[in-house]
């Protein structure tokens, strides 16, 4: 067992509720694996007490911490620095503590790369139709954009589907009620809403119109195959699920507090996934 001492770097999840994360496993494997003296734990926080937890982890010596639900967006104030890739995401979902402030970056875009890569897929392929225009969404979208590809947006709410179109120009918007003739010259599919995951209302995308070469893929990973992926399987067209960004996501926060690249291997993956 880790015992932590005086030396011990500490790092962890901030949310509210946090005690779903699947993060602190993943990051006290990648600790263990490397013979790390480090801890990495979950920190409820409530909307009202994120500015002091904050300054207080800091403070009290963490080295960083992850940021998931409902504080993405909050915790922006309260950095010191946002990267780029914060800055295009408006989210930040990864601190690290420094001597002379706090950096916040959002590294869900590049997760959501790498988890294509590591599936074989080239994520500049081809135009990208993307479900849903919240957080997930605009980090992927502004990645995606970034690398030059074509992306536009369908989302259940126009105005927050036009939000998004304003916040990162080149972006396409289309009737949610049309997303499913918009296939058709996609490369790719993505979704980034809740629908379709364990405890939430069915995703309706028919995929009639999917052409052969259409790459699917879905950030919900609970269930692991969602009925989306499931009935692009059945078509014969190549999926991704969303284990894969979220492990791929976290590789550079380790990499920042802990001094050490993770690897996300194959007995990364099966870890995680056998405690969904």
């Amino acid at each position: 067992m880790q015992q932590i001492t005086g030396h011990t770097r500490l790092a962890g999840v901030i949310g509210w509720p946090v005690s779903h994360s699947r993060s602190p496993r993943l990051h006290n494997h990648w600790l263990a694996r490397h013979g790390i003296n480090g801890a990495y734990v979950p920190l409820p926080v409530a909307p009202a007490d994120l500015p002091a937890a904050v300054r207080g982890l800091r403070a009290a010596g963490f080295t960083g911490a992850n940021v998931t639900v409902p504080h993405k967006e909050a915790v922006l104030a309260l950095c010191d620095r946002v990267l780029p890739a914060g800055q295009r995401a408006g989210a930040v979902n990864t601190l690290v503590f420094e001597p002379d402030g706090i950096t916040g970056t959002n590294t869900d875009g590049v997760g959501f790369i790498e988890n294509l890569r590591a599936h074989g897929v080239d994520p500049a392929a081809g135009p990208a139709l993307l479900l849903g225009a919240g957080g997930a969404a605009r980090a992927i979208a502004a990645t995606l954009l970034d690398l030059g590809v074509p992306v536009t947006v369908a989302n259940r709410s126009a105005e927050r589907a036009a939000a998004l179109a304003a916040a990162l120009p080149g972006l396409s918007v289309m009737p949610w009620a049309e997303r499913e003739t918009a296939l058709n010259g996609q490369a790719l599919l993505v979704n980034t809403t809740v629908l379709g995951m364990t405890g939430q209302d069915a995703l309706h995308m028919p995929l009639d119109g999917a052409p052969p070469g259409l790459v699917v893929s879905d950030i919900v990973y609970v269930p692991m195959v969602t009925p989306l992926l499931a009935e692009a399987a059945a078509r014969g067209l190549r999926t991704v699920g969303g284990l894969g960004m979220l492990l791929h996501q976290a590789v550079a926060g380790f990499a920042s507090w802990f001094g050490v690249m993770p690897v996300v291997d194959g007995a990364t993956f099966e870890l995680i996934a056998a405690d969904l």
